[in-house]
């Protein structure tokens, strides 16, 4: 199955410092990436990442999440990224388990990017799991975004080396760097159709 989005909106939706959010809006700057960042979400009012997002001058949203239910808080956000006309949803940083609704929102239009060479340690601190499991290559994956956690079908990885010495803030800032280039090759894979989806397996095409 062909992945194909409507038009190249990007919705933003993070949680914190927003570093990623930040690398993609520069390549989409430097004209590196042929995209527009067409809303920035958060559910932290005072999340860093909003800050840089307003810098910039763009479209913004803080979207509370506390003494509501996940789908209220979905269906809000879901509203607020349609309003802005938005194809392509990217979680950078983003610490909400989306539900159903919103997966079924937009189906194979959701993308996400984690500190690990998935399958293996899915979930919160995935650089100390990898360090405590004693791996020599750690890394990160980008995926489209289902229903289960961290396991849609992967679009990218790279592979990071595990140094004998590393602590876990040594092995994020290297895993770091090497989210900030794979999720914009990544996102321009999507936007340029060149994913197909069999199965699990995600094939990328060059047309």
């Amino acid at each position: 199955m062909k992945i194909v989005v409507g038009n190249r909106k990007l919705g933003i939706l993070l949680s914190g410092r927003g570093s990623n959010f930040a690398a993609i809006a520069d390549r989409i700057a430097a004209g590196a990436l042929d995209a527009e960042i067409a809303l920035v979400i958060s559910d932290q009012e005072s999340a860093a990442g909003l800050a840089e997002a307003r810098r910039r001058g763009l479209e913004t949203a803080f979207v509370p999440a506390a003494g509501r239910s996940r789908e209220s808080f979905d269906r809000e956000t879901v509203e607020r990224l349609r309003q802005r006309g938005v194809s392509l949803v990217c979680l950078a940083g983003f610490m909400r388990i989306l539900g159903p609704f919103f997966v079924r929102a937009f189906p194979n239009a959701i993308l996400n990017i984690h500190p690990s060479l998935l399958p293996a340690f899915p979930g919160l601190d995935a650089q100390k799991q990898a360090l405590d499991h004693g791996v020599r290559f750690g890394g990160c994956t980008v995926h489209f975004v289902d229903e289960s956690l961290d396991g849609g079908p992967i679009v990218s990885q790279a592979v990071v080396p595990v140094l004998d010495g590393d602590s876990v803030d040594d092995l994020s800032a290297r895993i770091l760097a090497a989210e900030h280039r794979i999720y914009s090759e990544a996102i321009g894979l999507v936007l340029d159709r060149r994913c197909e989806i069999d199965g699990r397996r995600v094939a990328v095409t060059n047309e």
